[in-house]
């Protein structure tokens, strides 16, 4: 078994687990902020016991929202990205696929970050698209390895 091309996986999980705290970090404050101002000028609020996340779009800053945005994202294509490297792992991997693995990291970690920060289409776009190309050849090596 190769092990080493878990460690980008293990590290996309800890960077997933400090997007959710910031997320949380910055959530709360917002929603507390909106409560008191709700109370102050007796306004209605669109959330409601047992809402979900996606009801604060609107009431919160949109700064605060991206943060939950991209913890979200790194709930959808990084499952791939999980699945490929435990295949690797299974199977065997080369250096090029370790580095690749790295990659993908750094650039998930590049697209957090503008994301939550700065958050423009066309950075993320480009960011996201290198990061899917890099994705596909590791899944395409997996495929390789696998028949």
């Amino acid at each position: 078994m190769s092990t080493e091309i878990l460690a980008p996986a293990a590290a996309l999980a800890i960077w997933s687990m400090i997007m959710l705290f910031w997320m949380a970090g910055t959530r709360f404050p917002a929603m507390k902020k909106m409560r008191s101002e709700k109370g102050s000028s007796g306004m209605v609020s669109k959330s409601r016991a047992g809402g979900r996340g996606q009801d604060l779009e609107g009431l919160i800053p949109d700064n605060v929202n991206w943060k939950a945005h991209n913890y979200t994202h790194l709930m959808e294509q990084p499952t791939v990205f999980y699945a490929v490297v435990i295949i690797h792992a299974i199977v065997g991997t080369s250096q090029l696929d370790l580095w690749l693995a790295w990659a993908y990291v750094a650039l998930r970690v590049a697209h957090s970050l503008w994301q939550a920060l700065v958050n423009t289409i066309p950075v993320r776009l480009m960011i996201f698209t290198v990061s899917s190309i890099i994705l596909l050849m590791l899944s395409i090596h997996a495929l390789i390895a696998t028949i």
